[in-house]
């Protein structure tokens, strides 16, 4: 590690808390899964010879992106152990975005998730297990506090959902190396001061901070100004802005399943340049359907190869 990158992990080691300095040295660069639907593309491209399609989709392949914990199929903590073994070898940063709530997407697209608040506990505790002493930045169930706010389940479910949230907020920040962002929805959903207090009831404030627009399309201005208002509710908490497919902002009446006509946005990374942002990340996975919402689009989470590639501007 040259000079300027060791300075750089220790700023970054500063500004993620203590835990982040223990050895190894702190990761800088966010990791590549090379097991992502995306790279998995690219090189079944190249088999194929189509070597010219395959250098437009390296422009999605070759980018960190989040690896999705979404159920408890037979492996899934030693899935989690090995990757972020894997990058922290490395001296990569993975991020990690688990979304298995009781009641998740509330009969949306992605609907799921574990079927009691007990098999929830021991899902997330057998990852934070499978964490320990590694570095990790992870990314707490995408829409589950805003869901909840909007009303899509009733009293009960909804102190049940945030009283989990609060539970895995404490079981993962338990470990030294990981940092927790507990998602916040994005600025085109809830008015700060409305969603701030269920956050609050959720863990926000224990966490290392929260996340915004989480697999939408609200710019990046947009987000760092509703970022940092809800960061004044929040005690001064940090957040992390998904720029995945944000570069030609929100669809036309709010359209959020597969929208056409947009872009891929800022590439991830750790160095925003602003003092509450930690990172520019791709949670959602650029090229993965929001559902089967239109002709041709596959169910939640598969690959979408002409999704992709407009995103690319192809």
């Amino acid at each position: 590690m040259g000079a300027s990158a060791l300075m750089w992990a220790l700023l970054l080691a500063a500004a993620l808390g203590a835990g982040w300095t223990a050895a190894p040295a702190p990761a800088v660069d966010l990791y590549v899964d090379p097991d992502g639907q995306a790279p998995r593309y690219v090189r079944q491209l190249e088999r194929a010879g189509r070597d010219g399609e395959a250098a437009i989709m390296r422009r999605i392949a070759d980018q960190p992106a989040a690896i999705w914990f979404t159920d408890a199929s037979s492996g899934f903590a030693d899935r989690a152990r090995t990757v972020v073994t894997r990058a922290n070898s490395a001296g990569k940063l993975p991020v990690l975005a688990l979304y298995f709530i009781p009641k998740r997407d509330c009969r949306g697209y992605s609907a799921g998730g574990a079927r009691t608040a007990r098999a929830y506990r021991n899902w997330v505790s057998s990852l934070a297990h499978a964490l320990r002493g590694r570095r990790a930045l992870v990314i707490l169930e995408p829409d589950a506090v805003p869901d909840a706010v909007r009303g899509c389940l009733d009293k009960a479910a909804t102190a049940t959902r945030l009283a989990l949230l609060a539970y895995a907020v404490d079981k993962l920040r338990a470990e030294p190396g990981v940092a927790v962002y507990l998602d916040a929805g994005h600025p085109g959903w809830h008015p700060a001061a409305q969603i701030a207090p269920a956050l609050r009831t959720a863990g926000a404030t224990r966490a290392r901070g929260f996340s915004l627009n989480v697999a939408n399309f609200q710019t990046t201005n947009a987000n760092l100004r509703y970022g940092e208002e809800l960061s004044r509710l929040l005690a001064g908490k940090h957040f992390v802005v998904d720029t995945s497919r944000n570069g030609a902002g929100p669809a036309p009446q709010g359209r959020w399943c597969n929208p056409p006509g947009r872009r891929l946005g800022q590439a991830p990374t750790l160095r925003t340049g602003n003092s509450l942002t930690d990172g520019y990340l791709w949670i959602k996975r650029p090229g993965e359907s929001d559902g089967a919402c239109g002709k041709g689009a596959p169910p939640a989470g598969q690959w979408y190869p002409a999704y992709a590639r407009s995103l690319t501007g192809s």
